[in-house]
C-alpha cells in the first residue's frame, strides 16, 4: 500500500496553505472511515457554492471518481487516481486543455482533491510483483473521505436555506393573492372603504421587490404584506357582522349600492346610459371599415401616457406589461372584477386593457368608468366596437394640443418684447399732443 507522503505541486505552480490544510486533513483521518463516492459527489454538488466549485470543476471531479473502480472510498484503500488529460477530457464532455487546467485547480483549492505529483510531473502507479500498486502519482480522493461529514452538514444548510426560500416565496405568493382578491371583494360588495389608498400601499411595498430577492428581503416584505392582509381582512370582517345574516344576495347588493354615495364605489346599472358613453360610442359605428391588424404597442402607449405611471417598474416593454398595469388601473377606477372580467371574455384580454387605458387617459371626463366599460362591452358583443378610433382620437386631440401649444409659442416669439409705460410719462404725452 502506498505511503502518503507530503508533496508539492510540479512545475511554476506554488504551494499554498490552504494546500497544506487539506493535506493535513486528509493525513488525520482515521483509518476505518469510509464514503460512498456518488453520495459525497452529491453533497459537494448541492454545496458547491459554500465549497467554492463550480459547474466545469464538479464535471471533473465526476470523471475522477469515475476511475476510481470502487463505490465506496475507504482510508484503507487506494485513493489515488492518475488518468491522463486526454482521458479526463473525454469523460468530461470534451473540454479544452487550458479550461481542465484551470478547474483542477478549483478543485484543489476547494479541498476536494489534492495534487501527488512525480517528480517529472507525469502521472502513473508502480506496481510490485504481486500486482499490488506500490507508489502512485495523481490526484488524491482522500479529502473527499475526510470531508464526508462535512460536506453533508454543508448540503443539508444548504436544502434547509432552499426550504425556507420557497416557504417564503409560497407565503408572499399566497399573500399577493389573498390582498388582491379582497380587494376586488370589496369593491364588488360595495364596502365602505378607501381601496384606492390600500391598493396604492399595496403597490408601494411590492415595487420594493426585484426579480431575484434574498430570502431576507422577502420575509420583510411578507411582514408588511400580513399587517395590510390583517387589516383588509378586519374590514371586510366587520362590515359582514353589520349585516343581515338572513338577507340574501339581492338585498345585500340593494343595500350596498345605496349606501355611502361619496364613496370610491359606482352604480354600474345606472350608468350605462351616460351621455359619454353613448356619444363616444357612436364613432365606432363602422366597425367593418377599420384596419383588422392589431394596434402596435408604441401607438396605444402614446396615445395612453398615463399609463406608464402604474407600472411596477416604470416601464412597459410586452403586451403582458400592459395588461398588469391596467389590472392596477382598473381597480384605482372602481371598476369591480365583474365588469373586467365580462370585458375581457367579449373582447379578448389585450383589447380590454387597452380600452381601459383609454378610459384611464380620459378619467376626468367621464363620471362613471364601469358603466362606460359595460357599454363599450355590449357594443363589442354586438360587433360595433373597436379599440381603434378610441387610441385614434386620443392620438389626434395630443397632436392638436401640440398643434396649438406651439402656434401660442410662436405667436408670442414674433411679437417681441412689450414696452412697459407708466402712468407719469402717459400723462406728459397727452399733454404735449393732445386729441383733436
Amino acid at each position: 500500500m502506498q505511503t502518503h507522503i507530503t508533496t508539492t505541486p510540479f512545475g511554476r505552480r506554488s504551494m499554498t496553505l490552504g494546500q497544506i490544510a487539506s493535506q493535513a486533513t486528509a493525513k488525520a483521518m482515521p483509518k476505518e472511515a469510509i464514503a460512498n463516492k456518488w453520495q459525497v459527489f452529491q453533497h459537494v454538488r448541492e454545496a458547491r457554492e459554500l465549497v467554492g466549485a463550480t459547474d466545469r470543476a464538479l464535471a471533473i471531479l465526476n470523471a475522477l471518481l469515475s476511475f476510481h473502480r470502487e463505490t465506496e472510498l475507504s482510508a484503507e484503500g487506494e485513493l489515488i487516481v492518475w488518468p491522463s488529460n486526454e482521458q479526463l477530457m473525454a469523460r468530461a464532455n470534451g473540454i479544452s486543455p487550458a479550461t481542465l487546467r484551470r478547474h483542477l485547480s478549483v478543485l484543489v483549492e476547494c479541498g476536494l482533491i489534492i495534487r501527488r505529483d512525480s517528480p517529472n510531473g507525469k502521472r502513473f502507479a508502480r506496481r510490485s510483483r504481486t500486482g499490488e500498486i506500490e507508489q502512485a502519482y495523481g490526484f488524491d480522493l482522500s479529502p473527499l473521505v475526510a470531508r464526508a461529514e462535512e460536506l453533508r452538514d454543508l448540503a443539508e444548510v444548504v436544502q434547509a436555506e432552499k426550504k425556507a426560500f420557497r416557504v417564503a416565496r409560497e407565503r408572499l405568493t399566497l399573500l399577493r393573492r389573498d390582498i388582491v382578491k379582497m380587494i376586488d371583494a370589496g369593491l364588488e360588495e360595495g364596502v365602505p372603504g378607501n381601496w384606492g389608498r390600500v391598493l396604492q400601499t399595496y403597490q408601494g411595498v411590492i415595487s420594493r421587490l426585484p426579480r431575484t430577492a434574498s430570502r431576507q428581503l422577502i420575509e420583510d416584505i411578507c411582514a408588511e404584506l400580513y399587517e395590510l392582509h390583517a387589516e383588509i381582512r378586519d374590514v371586510l370582517e366587520s362590515f359582514t357582522k353589520t349585516q343581515n345574516p338572513n338577507a340574501n344576495e339581492s338585498h345585500s347588493a340593494r343595500h350596498i349600492q345605496n349606501s355611502n354615495p361619496d364613496s370610491i364605489f359606482e352604480s354600474e346599472t345606472g350608468s350605462r346610459k351616460e351621455k359619454e358613453a353613448s356619444g363616444n360610442a357612436a364613432e365606432t359605428d363602422n366597425v367593418r371599415s377599420l384596419p383588422k391588424r392589431d394596434l402596435p404597442l408604441s401607438i396605444v402607449l402614446d396615445a395612453c401616457p398615463n399609463l406608464r405611471e402604474t407600472a411596477q417598474s416604470g416601464e412597459i416593454r410586452h403586451w403582458r406589461d400592459f395588461v398588469a398595469a391596467a389590472e392596477l388601473v382598473r381597480t384605482m377606477l372602481g371598476i369591480s372584477p365583474s365588469a373586467w372580467q365580462d370585458a375581457r371574455e367579449v373582447m379578448g384580454e389585450v383589447q380590454a386593457a387597452i380600452a381601459l387605458a383609454a378610459i384611464y387617459q380620459r378619467a376626468d371626463q367621464i363620471n362613471s368608468a364601469g358603466g362606460y366599460l359595460r357599454s363599450l362591452t355590449d357594443r363589442a358583443r354586438e360587433g360595433k366596437f373597436s379599440t381603434w378610433p378610441m387610441i385614434m382620437a386620443l392620438l389626434r386631440a395630443k397632436l392638436d394640443e401640440g398643434k396649438q401649444r406651439q402656434t401660442t409659442e410662436n405667436a408670442t416669439s414674433e411679437a417681441g418684447p412689450r414696452l412697459e409705460v407708466s402712468d407719469s410719462l402717459l400723462k406728459s404725452l397727452r399733454k404735449r399732443n393732445p386729441r383733436p
